[in-house]
């Protein structure tokens, strides 16, 4: 999981197919009851707010390509954490 304190984040698909989208609220590390994701679909692009801890794209069906919109500047603005793995399983099907 990562945040960027000081700017939004976003990402942009190219590839026409669906992906994952893994977010937390802004704050202390997040815990895995904390997540949540969602089916985003290929014409639907995300903006992550500055802070929101998210995870990196999760391309389903194949290798997708992105056009991603980040900031610039000095100052740090990645902050990454690894979450222990606590068997959370997303499924397409219901």
């Amino acid at each position: 999981m990562e945040r960027h304190p000081l700017a939004s984040q976003a990402f942009i698909p190219m590839s026409g197919h669906p992906y994952l989208v893994v977010v937390a609220p802004p704050g202390p590390t997040p815990d895995a009851q904390d997540l949540r994701v969602f089916l985003a679909q290929p014409h639907q692009g995300v903006n992550y707010a500055p802070g929101v801890w998210h995870h990196p794209l999760l391309a389903l069906d194949a290798v997708s390509e992105f056009i991603v919109i980040d900031r610039a500047g000095p100052g740090h603005n990645c902050d990454e954490i690894t979450l222990p793995q606590q068997g959370i399983i997303a499924s397409r099907n219901g």
